[in-house]
């Protein structure tokens, strides 16, 4: 008994220290930057906050439901060989041409006006901490494509999960981007990986810069972030607006659907093109992600002249299948007259006037 509680013990004390030195959980806020922030409406006890009411966490009843789901339709929730990503048109994503360019879940290069911003490069193969737990991504490890991409004005981060926010690819990516926009928080987080503090701008809700020309502004979503046990909303969460001088550009980021679209709309809208989250949706978190007709509700409230969903089409996060979500959209696109674009993963699409790209249902394998 009392080996066991030594080996116990050990393990717990290895779990901690492996927690707190390996750098794939990211930095710590510090004193001074929460006192900073003690004065802001969405932040409160050292959290940052919902300005509504929002249920984040999942009960002891939800985990057994979820424990019971896991063993059901288990061969729909991902493709039944490696999901294939087309060849980049390298002579289109170095165009001068505005353009958008999909990776996979919510990772996409955008060129506007010139410029170069990649938004969540989350590239790695693993969405997790470690390599040996989590969801696996349906394609090959896409890391090698950073290799190939053009120098990077900017990086744009939606919040810091693991889907989003990957070790991997920021380290391989370091010395290709000249500078970062993070919500507040965030920041320490690439500051242990490496990234000098002044190529890092940390934005709150309805902040804007000025950047070569485009304007980049964060707005609310409704969600939460963390990347360890004890540092849950401790960084904000949002989705970015990029206006340029022909294409009003916004994504979601992760969040359930409410009153915050419209007023989006309002300030900023309407849009050439928007990318909305609608994939790993759950009744048990129906707060926190958006359902596929919800995505689409989303783009009507901004005023998105065009939509693709993202959130789909890499990692396996929810129970339901893993085409569902765009199925679904397309079926409520359809019904609300909305123009819904699905281009295949690492396809280039321009972005002027009513957006062409490969019309096949390529995801049914």
């Amino acid at each position: 008994m009392i080996y066991l509680i030594a080996v116990l013990l050990v393990l717990c004390l290895a779990i901690v220290l492996f927690i707190n030195f390996h750098p794939v959980f990211g930095g710590s806020v510090k004193k001074e930057q929460k006192e900073n922030y003690s004065s802001l409406n969405n932040y409160k006890n050292g959290r940052f906050i919902n300005l509504v009411p929002t249920n984040e966490k999942v009960g002891v009843g939800d985990m057994f439901s979820m424990l019971k789901d896991s063993f059901r339709n288990r061969e729909e929730r991902k493709p039944n060989q490696n999901l294939p990503i087309v060849e980049v048109d390298w002579n289109k994503v170095n165009s001068e041409k505005d353009s958008l360019t999909w990776f996979g879940h919510s990772a996409f290069l955008l060129s506007i006006d010139g410029k170069k911003l990649l938004v969540d490069p989350m590239l790695g193969s693993v969405a997790s901490p470690v390599s040996f737990v989590g969801s696996k991504r349906y394609s090959q490890d896409t890391l090698t494509i950073i290799e190939r991409l053009p120098r990077i004005d900017a990086v744009l981060l939606t919040h810091d999960h693991y889907d989003h926010l990957d070790y991997l690819s920021i380290r391989k990516l370091k010395n290709k981007v000249e500078h970062f926009f993070v919500p507040l928080g965030v920041r320490p987080h690439l500051l242990r990986w490496g990234i000098v503090k002044e190529k890092v701008t940390e934005l709150n809700w309805w902040e804007e810069r000025e950047f070569r020309g485009l304007t980049v502004a964060l707005t609310p979503s409704k969600h939460f972030s963390g990347r360890g046990v004890f540092n849950r909303n401790t960084t904000l969460w949002g989705g970015w607006v990029v206006l340029g001088q022909k294409t009003r550009f916004y994504t979601s980021g992760d969040g359930g659907y409410d009153a915050h679209f419209k007023e989006i709309g309002k300030k900023y809208g309407p849009f050439n093109l928007t990318l909305m989250e609608g994939g790993q949706y759950d009744r048990r978190w129906s707060d926190i992600h958006m359902k596929p007709e919800e995505s689409v509700q989303a783009n009507i409230d901004v005023g998105g002249k065009q939509m693709m969903l993202i959130h789909w089409g890499a990692f396996t996060l929810a129970f339901h299948p893993w085409t569902e979500p765009v199925e679904r959209a397309l079926i409520e696109a359809q019904k609300e007259g909305v123009n819904m674009v699905v281009p295949r993963i690492g396809e280039t699409v321009e972005l002027t006037g009513e957006i062409s790209h490969s019309s096949s249902v390529w995801w049914r394998m």
